[in-house]
């Protein structure tokens, strides 16, 4: 009877278990509508779609370049409200 009982929680873990990985798994291929442009929080500034076609460097340069856009966009909006503090 106890092994029964044992056996039957770890079907039931697994059973867990799986559906949690199903779960993650599939959240990592989101479709590309759900990538479109998102607004990034407080900046006015969106997340342009990476090229998923390209290969390793080509991703990598285009976030490189999509973070540093980001942060000159950034930098420039703390530079005028800190111009507009001033006056």
């Amino acid at each position: 009877m106890r092994g029964l009982f044992g056996l039957v929680g770890l079907v039931v873990v697994l059973a867990i278990v799986g559906l949690v990985a199903k779960k993650q798994l599939s959240a990592t291929r989101a479709p590309a509508a759900a990538l479109q442009q998102a607004p990034i929080a407080g900046t006015g500034a969106s997340v342009p779609v990476i090229n998923p076609t390209g290969n390793v460097q080509q991703q990598s340069q285009q976030v490189q370049q999509q973070v540093q856009q980001q942060l000159d966009e950034i930098a420039k909006q703390r530079a005028q409200a800190m111009g507009e503090a001033e006056k």
